[in-house]
């Protein structure tokens, strides 16, 4: 069977998934890789075999590493390439393994590279990558400067290394395609909107997909008659009202900008805002200063990269406690010895700000799934690991009707198998509190493996 290589590339990482093409059924995962601190080497490489026949007999399988050869995203993916040919070499080597079992993970068996693209503006499912394609996600890298880019590099990088694979583009907006006209507008003249794009999109939506094709299967229930409320946390974070299996509300809007404050985003935030912070003007209110100084001397024009640029990649948790950490600002937050002074300043105003917009959000979906929720769910990897956030949410849901959180099922998630994992009191009755662990490579491969003209 062919293979499908899935490719995630953040704004300093980059992950990666081979997989097997199986007809009939979810694609096979037989290897991974990640790389991260693309942008602030040296990089870390990462090379996990997952199921390989064989593979123990090899001396290139699982390897950590630091690779200073690694520059950019477009030299990580060729070092990852570059890995799985000599793996795929070695794997030949392998005598143990009957003919029957033995898989060849030759790079001309890759039929299809899968890349996320955070920004698809108004393509609506995947596309083969052309040069018209190409083109319409440079264009829209603006909208999404710490992913697209980053994509985009990848795929030129793809192209050349891999020239007989198909890169496709499969796109988080997608996902958001049946937000009501009212939820998708903003309060602007509706001439410029339709003219400039300029609309809610929503983002994280090959995760959201996940998520709901996963809860579904773990409650039983068909994916048309699914109603949830979704928690993507992570360095990027955004919540998604989810009716019948699709998008009816969600955080993140024409930019990732909106919405919860991430580790560098600000979330949302008064628009005048960026003005005042950037003025040179006094700023001290309390001592009698001005808010803002209209003068020319104390007033500076800000451009919209500038703006664009503090937003993204100033703000956040990052401005907040000083780090992108969010296990750090936790345990500075919740010292967990006696010996150790709680952080009652920066660290927790990180935690209570995140924790107080994720209510907001999830109050108000409440209130739009008119209460018909089958499950509060925790994804990304603040989602996922941070037991003291998905606690303090559980507390504060539980008066709309939500199972307690049991805190000793909280506390072991990371033990538990499977992709779905309950964390509510399973004693009491009400709306499920559950962690998925999502998988954006996975979902991209297995809605590639079923579409025909793909093959």
């Amino acid at each position: 069977m062919p293979l499908i290589l899935a490719v995630n590339a953040g704004s300093s990482s980059l992950k990666i998934s081979l997989f097997q093409r199986r007809v009939n059924d979810l694609p096979r995962l037989l290897l991974t890789s990640s790389t991260s601190s693309i942008s602030s080497p040296p990089a870390k490489f990462n090379f996990e075999v997952i199921d390989v026949p064989g593979s123990e007999s090899t001396s290139s399988g699982n390897k950590e590493s630091v690779e200073e050869g690694i520059r950019d995203h477009e030299s990580a993916f060729e070092h990852f390439v570059q890995r799985l040919a000599r793996y795929a070499e070695d794997l030949k080597r392998a005598t143990q393994v009957p003919d029957e079992d033995r898989l060849n993970l030759e790079l001309s068996q890759i039929r299809n590279v899968c890349h996320r693209v955070v920004h698809g503006g108004n393509y609506l499912e995947p596309v083969a990558i052309t040069e018209q394609t190409y083109h319409h996600i440079e264009r829209l890298s603006d909208l999404a400067p710490l992913h697209n880019g980053a994509a985009l590099r990848v795929i030129h990088a793809a192209m050349a290394v891999l020239p007989n694979s198909r890169s496709i583009a499969f796109f988080d907006t997608a996902f958001h395609k049946h937000l009501p006209a009212h939820v998708a507008a903003y309060a602007i003249d509706q001439n410029v909107a339709r003219k400039r794009g300029l609309r809610k999109y929503g983002f994280h939506g090959l995760s959201y997909a996940f998520v709901t094709r996963s809860v579904a299967q773990y409650l039983g229930e068909d994916p048309s008659q699914l109603n949830i409320i979704a928690l993507h946390i992570g360095s990027g974070a955004s919540a998604c009202a989810i009716r019948g299996g699709k998008s009816i509300d969600t955080s993140m809007g024409l930019t990732p900008l909106s919405g919860l404050p991430g580790a560098t985003r600000a979330g949302d935030i008064d628009p005048s805002l960026i003005f005042h912070y950037t003025s040179q003007a006094s700023l001290d209110v309390e001592n009698g200063g001005r808010i803002l100084s209209h003068k020319g001397d104390a007033a500076r024009e800000v451009h919209i990269s500038d703006a664009e640029r503090i937003l993204n990649t100033e703000m956040g948790w990052k401005a907040l406690a000083g780090t992108t950490d969010f296990g750090e600002i936790v345990r500075k937050a919740f010292p967990r010895s006696v010996s150790e002074k709680p952080d009652d300043n920066e660290h927790a105003l990180a935690f209570n700000l995140l924790l107080d917009r994720i209510l907001h959000f999830v109050g108000a979906y409440h209130l739009v799934l008119q209460g018909h929720v089958h499950a509060l769910v925790f994804a990304g990897g603040v989602g996922e690991h941070s037991v003291e956030l998905r606690s303090k949410v559980g507390e504060a849901v539980s008066c709309l009707g939500f199972a307690a959180v049991d805190e000793r099922e909280n506390e072991g998630v990371e033990e538990k198998k499977g992709v779905v994992v309950d964390i509510g009191n399973t004693g009491q009755c009400g709306k499920r509190v559950l962690v998925c662990r999502t998988d954006e490579q996975g979902e991209m491969a297995g809605e590639c493996s079923t579409i025909d003209d793909f093959w």
